[in-house]
């Protein structure tokens, strides 16, 4: 019987810890290769390349909405037109699931820096594909979850609260879709059978959320 348990290789979580980002994941390379929205790098941008500063290169490309097999393509290309040798992904759902298919193609590390918490796609080993359109077209299944996940708390905190609500009632449902998982024997995506951590992290989940949910005292 094979249970295994899969995650991010580094996860970090804390308020303003995007100014620290290069602390945490200068050792992965020298160049980084950031893939953003308009309005994240309006939001984001300043503070990124101020913790980076001068000594390292990196560069912001401007994600254009939609996790399509063309826009992996594109991104690709210019990766390789600048040479970087590490993925960033700053912003919702699409970039996270961009920015790991653009890594996994090219062989580089990937950070994943969510800036809403209504997804599921920071930590996970897969990417939903669409067409331009934005009709779903397929998933990539990748062989490793990210090597680092960064939450900077209070760049979630200032998301709409409607994004906040989603992703707890979202993250409602890991306590039951484990122990259905657990239950019935099923092979999860890692692979294999559940195992008690990942079982007793799905019950902290809707714990904390049953136990904290409700203390902020929303506008």
């Amino acid at each position: 019987m094979t249970k295994i348990i899969i995650s991010p290789g580094k996860y970090i979580q804390g308020a303003g810890e995007l100014k620290r980002i290069k602390d945490h994941v200068g050792h992965l390379g020298k160049s980084f290769f950031i893939i953003i929205s308009e309005s994240g790098h309006k939001r984001f941008g300043e503070t990124v390349k101020e913790s980076f500063g001068d000594s390292v290169n990196i560069h912001f490309a401007k994600f254009n909405g939609e996790c399509s097999k063309g826009e992996i393509k594109r991104l690709e290309e210019e990766v390789k037109s600048i040479g970087a040798d590490v993925i960033i992904g700053i912003g919702g759902g699409k970039i996270h699931d961009t920015a790991k298919a653009v890594a996994y193609y090219q062989g580089l590390p990937v950070v994943i820096v969510p800036t809403i918490a209504s997804t599921d796609a920071p930590c996970s080993a897969l990417s939903v594909l669409y067409t331009e359109e934005g009709a779903f077209d397929e998933y990539l299944l990748l062989p490793k979850n990210p090597d680092v996940v960064l939450i900077d708390l209070e760049a979630v905190a200032s998301a709409p609260a409607r994004l906040l609500v989603a992703g707890m009632g979202d993250a409602l449902a890991t306590k039951f879709e484990a122990r259905a998982s657990s239950q019935s024997g099923s092979t999860t995506m890692a692979g294999g059978l559940p195992t008690d951590a990942a079982i007793a992290l799905a019950n902290l989940c809707y714990d904390t959320l049953i136990n904290e949910g409700l203390k902020q005292n929303w506008p």
